[in-house]
């Protein structure tokens, strides 16, 4: 049983969880949306991406959104508190969810980096069974997180060891492959880096929340920091991604990607790298170009 269950929230407590909770499934059909309708400007070879993240949008969609049904549905209102009803509420649900969307998430990564042949099998194995141990091993751990005995420990402890391991493999596809992206997407690719390291450090505050904070509010944090990290490790990743694989695409002369990369600055149109507009004109200075 999650420590969710074994205490009663006021009104403020029990509304913020549920409205985390809709923002999260709300997000992931935005993305969805977002994905979609972005995946034409990909080259081909990297449209696989954008699919990718459309599977993860809708898997999360319905994690979250039963999540949400699953807490209003286990608390009833006693005229002073939200109580216990006769459904119990569980993270397990999350657990089912990432063993779809890991290692989704870090196949997605080979593809966008260009990794092929070979070491494209190789990653896609140690992703796959290196993010399921992960998410299994943690999944039977939190059913000790009540009691907080010696499982709850020992099978964080080794969930935390698959966790470390994945997190040096996404490393060294990210900054190994850094020289093969053109200079205008190595910024991004670093900036993934960060957004996975940084989210994907909150998933095991979340799992130690019922030792750090043993209480309602503990249980307001941990839904917040769970769905904060669900947001950025799949959405703002896949965008991110999306980013690298159309700045490729861009430079590959792919012409949706080019016609994508067009920014509007002030005072005229310019390609991704500043040189010229439609018209002819330099678009950094607003004069006649030159040899274009």
């Amino acid at each position: 049983m999650n420590f969710e269950n074994t205490f009663a929230y006021n009104v403020d407590q029990f509304t913020l969880v549920s409205h985390v909770l809709s923002l999260g499934f709300a997000v992931m059909a935005a993305g969805l949306v977002y994905f979609l309708v972005t995946r034409s400007s990909l080259a081909p070879r990297y449209q696989f991406s954008s699919v990718l993240s459309a599977v993860v949008m809708v898997s999360a969609f319905f994690e979250l959104f039963l999540l949400y049904q699953r807490w209003v549905g286990a608390f009833r209102w006693d005229g002073t508190a939200f109580v216990q009803s006769d459904t119990l509420f569980s993270n397990g649900y999350r657990y089912v969810n990432w063993s779809v969307d890991v290692p989704v998430l870090l196949i997605q990564l080979l593809v966008v980096m260009g990794v092929t042949g070979r070491r494209f099998h190789q990653g896609w194995v140690a992703f796959v069974v290196g993010g399921l141990a992960m998410i299994y091993t943690g999944y039977v751990g939190q059913f000790h997180e009540v009691e907080r005995d010696a499982p709850y420990w020992v099978w964080g402890l080794v969930s935390t060891g698959f966790f470390v391991l994945l997190l040096v493999l996404v490393a060294r596809i990210i900054f190994g492959n850094l020289p093969r992206l053109p200079e205008s997407a190595r910024g991004t690719a670093r900036a993934v880096w960060w957004v996975v390291l940084v989210s994907w450090l909150l998933y095991p505050g979340a799992y130690l929340m019922p030792a750090l904070w043993d209480s309602a509010d503990g249980v307001v944090a941990r839904q917040i920091t769970y769905t904060v990290a669900d947001v950025t490790s799949k959405v703002v990743y896949g965008v991110l991604l999306g980013i690298i694989a159309r700045r490729v695409s861009a430079v590959e002369g792919y012409a949706p990607a080019i016609d994508d990369e067009v920014a509007l600055p002030r005072g005229g149109i310019t390609d991704a790298g500043g040189v010229t507009d439609r018209g002819g004109r330099d678009g950094r200075r607003g004069r006649p170009g030159h040899g274009r």
